[in-house]
């Protein structure tokens, strides 16, 4: 086991030269992390393995429509129309082996980082990391492979498989939903007491953060419609940076990880094997309006075959958390909450940095008159807009009726029925293989 456990951590330090420039990690020769150096490097490294797999599930969604003559379009056609038990050898999987990959660097440094290296602030920051960024591989997996949390059902809902040793050999079974939150929040609190950066400069704000951590706590109460932690949590990330882009003054797009709004910047949320293959949907596009929504044209641009993504796909757009979403948490949790003055208040907060001056009069003018279901709506609209192609949606229909969804392709209609079971990812083909405990 230690002869493994050591060609698989040289590994990890010799592909650690391959992760993207911006990133800024740097690979070490060492065949056992043993100085701080060491397990920063291996950190990256666990950061780098985590899967880019957003645009997968915006397949899935409303956002997109296949671009039938791409050549790309046979990685991903049976994603699009949730042929999910295909056997089509060309079919993109959904990762699952990746997110054990990032799991098992981040028990590694948990473990071992203080007794190997020393207790300092750097080792704390660093354990600090690895147990959020662990944490936030099984609030992931179980988004995509389990079923949407329910507070009555989730100590029976199967899970995921939960691994906290350095175990390479070991099998493991789900476990329940409500333990890998159990898990997850566990992780979050031993963080908690070690992370000592509030914000990383620009380069390495792909890194978790105290302020990152704030936005993760607020997305999870979020998930389990625990709406006054929510509330909380949102309130304390923007405590620390509440800026927004501007689209009536800024050219850089909210996704771009140099934004004054970006929280965390670790995902490329629409793949460029994804974006070769698709067009943005009419569907989606009527939601802005036109002449007073500036997302249309800084979001969007059109050719003649249709919409394309401006905001997703380049090396500089990148995102995790940001506080548009904060700002969109907090006017949820806020109406759950029965505080309706404080969700219209910061719904217009955003939406002024997101319409011309007279287009957001016209907004401030009918947010003004909701309440009741139809704010609710309103805010939910919103962040479609905002979050459009950042891998929100799918998990936003899983939470809010799981509707049915209709796509066409090459003469044919699909259609995803309301509730239905595919509103939860299978298990990938060769987990199962390797681990039928998945089955």
């Amino acid at each position: 086991m230690k002869k493994l456990l050591s060609a698989v951590l040289l590994l990890v330090f010799i592909s650690a030269s391959s992760c993207k420039k911006y990133l800024d990690i740097k690979p070490v020769g060492r065949v056992r992390p043993e100085t701080t150096e060491d397990f920063r490097a291996l950190l990256g490294s666990a950061y780098s393995t985590f899967p880019a797999f957003k645009g997968q599930l915006a397949l899935r969604t409303d956002e997109l429509i296949m671009d039938e003559y791409s050549e790309d379009a046979i990685y991903s056609r049976d994603i699009f129309t949730w042929k999910d038990g295909s056997a089509d050898p060309a079919t993109t999987e959904f990762p699952y082996q990746s997110f054990y990959q990032s799991i098992f660097y981040t028990n590694e440094i948990i473990v071992s980082a203080e007794a190997t290296a020393g207790k300092s602030a750097e080792v704390d920051q660093i354990r600090g990391e690895a147990y959020l960024l662990r944490a936030y591989n099984y609030f992931e997996l179980l988004n995509l492979f389990a079923k949407p949390y329910n507070k009555e059902t989730a100590s029976a809902d199967r899970g995921v498989p939960i691994s906290t040793e350095i175990d390479l050999e070991k099998i493991l079974a789900p476990a329940p939903v409500e333990a890998v939150y159990s898990q997850i929040f566990s992780d979050i609190a031993n963080a908690e007491t070690l992370m000592n950066i509030n914000t990383y400069e620009t380069g390495k704000n792909y890194r978790f953060t105290r302020r990152a951590m704030e936005a993760f706590k607020a997305r999870i109460y979020e998930y389990r419609g625990e709406w006054d932690k929510a509330l909380s949590s949102a309130e304390k990330a923007l405590s620390l940076n509440n800026e927004l882009e501007d689209l009536n003054s800024s050219d850089r797009k909210p996704t771009d990880f140099r934004s004054t709004e970006s929280i965390m910047s670790l995902e490329n949320t629409l793949h460029t094997s994804v974006a070769k293959a698709v067009f943005v949907s009419p569907d989606l596009i009527s939601k802005y309006q036109a002449g007073a929504d500036l997302r249309l044209t800084k979001f969007f641009s059109k050719d003649d075959s249709g919409y394309n993504s401006l905001k997703t796909g380049s090396d500089e757009f990148k995102v995790t958390f940001r506080n548009a979403e904060m700002y969109l948490i907090k006017a949820e949790a806020a109406y759950q909450t029965g505080n309706t003055a404080l969700a219209r208040e910061t719904l217009l907060a955003l939406k002024a940095k997101r319409f011309t001056p007279q287009g957001y009069a016209e907004e401030a003018a009918k947010v003004g008159q909701l309440s009741g279901p139809a704010l609710l709506s309103e805010i939910l609209a919103e962040r479609t807009r905002e979050l459009a192609l950042e891998g929100h949606r799918w998990y936003d229909l899983r939470r809010y009726g799981q509707p049915s969804i209709t796509h066409k392709f090459n003469g044919e209609t699909f259609v995803l029925q309301q509730n239905d079971p595919r509103y939860t990812l299978r298990f990938p083909a060769s987990a199962i293989k390797n681990n039928p405990n998945l089955q």
